[in-house]
């Protein structure tokens, strides 16, 4: 883990964790910002599908967490990624598909994936991710160690088979797991109005007999509070939750989306609900922090991800005999 990640069960907002926090989010932006200039200049290979603007989701619900619990996501998984406390070093390299990537260089943006940090994989089927939550969180559940597993999944995926089948299982298991639906209003460019027959996602939940909430997705405050009782009751023995997080993401649905579907609605989040902003002006407002200390994380957050990329860069790529390894896995 380096220092830029959580340590394991922060939960707590006193100075240190708050410091925690800002870190987090402003890692997994300025990290998303520098990949979208990096993607331009076409030495990324693949996809790349970005999280800017969401960062209060990831970094309030991983605050809760630490190695024994487990995490699945989506193909825009850099920012849970970061929150887990996957190292953002190796996740450069392996979006620059170099051998000293999380993956080795095989796996690339969709696929990064660290086990040794309960991050089970970014994934590029939608819905793919909470049944993989249900065998973590049973596993947990049959080791009786109090481990929680989190799916995280966008407004899309709620409509999936896979999300509503996991959901049902998690709620007739008991299981200590957590379902977050990140939703940022698209499905790659369908609006959630012609694709969810429900006003709110979270309002299906009372099919599945469990809590649904519905958290404000700019305002980290707000979704680490809703995080911290969704995963308190989950480690109780008191079953699954749904959290949906509403939002909107910075960037198109992919790197080179003309977004035609969508206008405005991007600049006006950054000027008034923007994450990071209303993260400053809370503890600046409430005393809690200093702007010094907010301004030294940013400029410690820049310097890494200059060397993040630098080394990435300089790093070799997988060699035709690497690239045959890691591929099938033996129980």
């Amino acid at each position: 883990m380096t220092d830029t990640m959580a340590e394991p069960a922060p939960d707590a907002l006193d100075e240190a964790g708050l410091l925690r926090a800002y870190r987090t989010m402003r890692t997994i932006r300025a990290f998303e910002d520098r990949v979208h200039d990096e993607f331009a200049t076409g030495d990324i290979p693949g996809f790349v599908h970005l999280y800017a603007g969401e960062e209060a989701s990831a970094t309030g619900v991983c605050s809760h967490l630490d190695d024994r619990d487990s995490i699945a996501s989506t193909h825009r998984g850099h920012g849970h990624c970061i929150a887990k406390g996957v190292d953002p070093k190796s996740m450069m390299a392996e979006i620059f598909g170099r051998s000293t990537g999380t993956c080795n260089g095989k796996g690339g943006s969709m696929h990064i994936a660290d086990l040794s940090k309960g991050m089970l994989g970014a994934n590029g089927i939608v819905g793919g991710g909470p049944p993989l939550i249900c065998g973590t969180a049973l596993a947990g559940k049959l080791a009786g160690n109090g481990a929680v597993s989190v799916a995280f999944f966008g407004d899309g995926a709620s409509n999936q088979g896979t999300t509503l089948e996991a959901m049902n299982l998690a709620s007739v298991w008991n299981l200590p797991a957590l379902f977050v639906a990140e939703n940022n209003g698209y499905a790659e460019a369908t609006a959630s109005g012609w694709s969810v027959s429900s006003d709110n996602i979270a309002d299906r939940a009372a099919g599945f007999g469990m809590p649904g909430v519905i958290v404000d997705g700019f305002d980290f405050f707000a979704v680490h509070e809703a995080a911290a009782e969704a995963v308190a009751r989950a480690r109780e023995g008191g079953g699954p939750t749904l959290l949906e997080v509403k939002f909107t993401r910075y960037y198109g649905h992919f790197e080179g989306d003309g977004q035609a579907y969508r206008a405005g609605e991007v600049a006006e989040a950054k000027k008034h609900s923007d994450c990071l902003l209303r993260f400053r002006e809370h503890v600046l407002g409430q005393a809690l922090l200093a702007g010094s200390e907010l301004d030294a994380v940013d400029s410690e957050v820049a310097a890494l991800i200059e060397d993040s990329v630098t080394a990435a860069r300089s790093a070799p790529k997988p060699t035709a005999a690497e690239l045959t390894t890691d591929v099938y896995v033996s129980f």
